[in-house]
Formats: structure tokens, C-alpha cells, sequence
């Protein structure tokens, strides 16, 4: 007996729940965990975290867009690195590997210009959106100390390579400190 909970308010759903028995509640997180995919990965996630294997797997996917290991085109898709992002948001992640992740997406790019010049400027202001949405991360979860070191060398490799957008990172590091 599930209601459509998309037009249903918080509260009517706290409501309903009220009124079920505790059988009546497992039957029904069982049947989600059984029928909906990201239902099944939360609870997979919540009892047995792994955050170690998370990050290596996520870290794999993002320098296989730069570096693939098969012999095709690098993509440089940022949209890889914001899906495993946004994953962890709603799993709940740590904040401090949320973090190294959003930084590490930056540095691999940084990496992989260090060899190719990339003249397309949308690249550049990708770039800039993840890095500041990561110093955003950073300062909301109080993890400057932690992290501060690897966004000063991103700026700096910003300047290094001559990134177009360059003097916009340093810019949102001072606005930061």
C-alpha cells in the first residue's frame, strides 16, 4: 500500500507513518530497497561505507576522462567528476573526501594541461566552477587548515600555465582567507 508520494507534503508523510505498524514500515523500505536502484545504494552505503573504495573508484573514473587507459581520446568531461560529486552529497560522504575528490577533478585537469594546451575557454571556466564550488565545500566544513596547501597550488598552477581565468582563482582564494 504505497500512497503517491509525490504530491504528498513532509508533514502528510510523517502523518502516514505515524499511523503504520513497525511490520508495515519494514514491508515498505524493503519494497524501496527492492525497486528503486539509489534507494538500495544509500542503505548498501550507510551500513557498509567503504569510503576508502569510494574515493579510489571515483578518483579511477575522473583520470580515465584525462588519461584513458584504452588507446582513445581523452574527453575532459567535467560532467564525470560532478556525478560522482553530486553522489557523494547524497550519500552523505565525509566532507573531508568530498573535498579531496572535488580538489583532486582540478588537479587531474591541471595535470593532464601541463602536457596539452586546451584553447576552448569554456574548459577554463569549468574549471573555475568546480574550484569554486570546492572552496566553497571547504570554508562551509571548516577545512582550510586541511585543504588550504592544495588550493594554494592549484592558484599557483592556474598562474603557471597560463590558464585564461588565472587571476579569477587567486581572486576566489582571498576572498575566502
Amino acid at each position: 500500500m504505497l500512497l503517491a508520494l509525490s504530491q504528498m507534503s513532509k508533514i502528510e508523510l510523517k502523518k502516514y507513518l505515524k499511523e503504520l505498524s513497525k511490520e508495515q514500515l519494514e514491508e515498505q523500505l524493503l519494497d524501496l530497497y527492492g525497486r528503486f536502484k539509489p534507494v538500495k545504494v544509500y542503505y548498501n552505503f550507510v551500513f557498509n561505507p567503504k569510503e576508502d573504495k569510494l574515493l579510489e573508484e571515483s578518483k579511477f573514473k575522473i583520470s580515465k576522462e584525462y588519461f584513458p587507459t584504452s588507446g582513445r581520446r581523452p574527453k575532459a568531461r567535467r560532467s564525470v567528476a560532478q556525478k560522482q560529486i553530486k553522489h557523494y552529497l547524497q550519500l552523505g560522504v565525509e566532507p573531508s573526501i568530498t573535498a579531496d575528490l572535488m580538489l583532486y577533478n582540478i588537479e587531474v585537469a591541471q595535470t593532464y594541461c601541463a602536457d596539452k594546451t586546451i584553447k576552448q575557454a569554456s574548459f577554463y571556466a569549468s574549471m573555475l566552477k568546480s574550484f569554486r564550488e570546492a572552496v566553497k565545500h571547504v570554508e562551509q566544513h571548516g577545512l582550510l587548515q586541511e585543504f588550504g596547501p592544495r588550493i594554494g597550488r592549484i592558484v599557483e598552477t592556474a598562474k603557471t600555465q597560463d590558464w585564461i581565468n588565472a587571476w579569477a582563482f587567486e581572486q576566489e582564494v582571498t576572498t575566502v582567507r
